[in-house]
């Protein structure tokens, strides 16, 4: 299949969100740089309960897709919804139902993960016993009880990740944004951090970026992969890896330039 023709599944929903509520929409997003196209007409939607893959090789736009959807960037056309909310227009009640663990996300290196997460736990509005109550429950989720009070500058890559990634759960969102989350973790690190998101994917509603494909077997139901910019699949792993072999042999096959063909 050339690389910017989209399956035949591409703008219907998988089979385990039918009729349930959206909690994340692309509608026709779109990206431009002067006369580069970051992403175009970029349309999927979400549901409840979903952990869905977002694929791509790199520089097929899912950064900056991933950051049209959670507000961080302004779109050049298009909307991005969150739990219904538009993010352009209703950017605070957005933000109140989202999580967003960026690739390399910023921590203040010179802070302990605890007054990191205090410090952002105030940023979103909580205080006193519930958030004393919250800051619990994440570093439990995360495992960070080993390290809760050494400067972050000092821990390992895996442990800032898990500082990043309980900084994204502090407010307890129904959504959750992971762009890359398992970059540049060794194998026991990875394989933690798969188990994490398949515990938080019980409960909540997941979108993940991700070039390591078994992770899409490991931890998704979902599968949305962009190429150039533009959306190429939305189905299922299953369907995915229909009538191709495997998932890399499907890769290969969406990311195809028509040049070569």
């Amino acid at each position: 299949m050339p690389a910017n023709t989209p399956s035949r599944d591409a703008s219907s929903p998988s089979a385990a969100g039918r009729g349930q509520r959206t909690m994340i929409e692309a509608a026709g997003l779109s990206k431009f740089y002067g006369n580069f196209a970051a992403c175009r007409n970029v349309t999927f939607s979400i549901h409840e309960g979903e952990v869905a893959a977002f694929l791509g090789p790199n520089g097929a736009g899912k950064s900056t897709t991933m950051k049209l959807l959670t507000g961080y960037l302004a779109p050049s056309a298009g909307t991005a919804k969150i739990a219904g909310f538009d993010v352009a227009t209703e950017r605070l009640a957005a933000a109140e139902k989202l999580g967003y663990l960026p690739e390399n996300g910023p921590l203040y290196p010179d802070m302990s993960p605890r007054s990191l997460l205090a410090f952002f736990g105030h940023a979103r509005g909580l205080s006193g016993a519930a958030l004393e109550r919250r800051l619990e429950e994440v570093v439990n989720i995360c495992h960070l009880e080993a390290v809760i009070g050494k400067p972050i500058g000092k821990l390992s890559k895996g442990y800032r990740q898990r500082v990043g990634m309980a900084q994204a759960l502090l407010h307890d969102p129904e959504v959750l944004i992971l762009d890359e989350p398992t970059a540049g973790l060794d194998p026991n690190q990875i394989r933690e951090v798969r188990r994490m998101i398949r515990e938080l994917g019980a409960k909540k509603t997941i979108l993940l970026s991700t070039h390591i494909l078994q992770e899409v077997e490991a931890m998704c139901n979902r599968v949305i992969f962009i190429n150039e910019g533009k959306l190429a699949f939305d189905g299922t792993p299953a369907e995915l890896a229909a009538g191709a072999g495997t998932l890399d042999d499907r890769f290969h096959d969406l990311t195809r330039t028509v040049a070569a063909s």
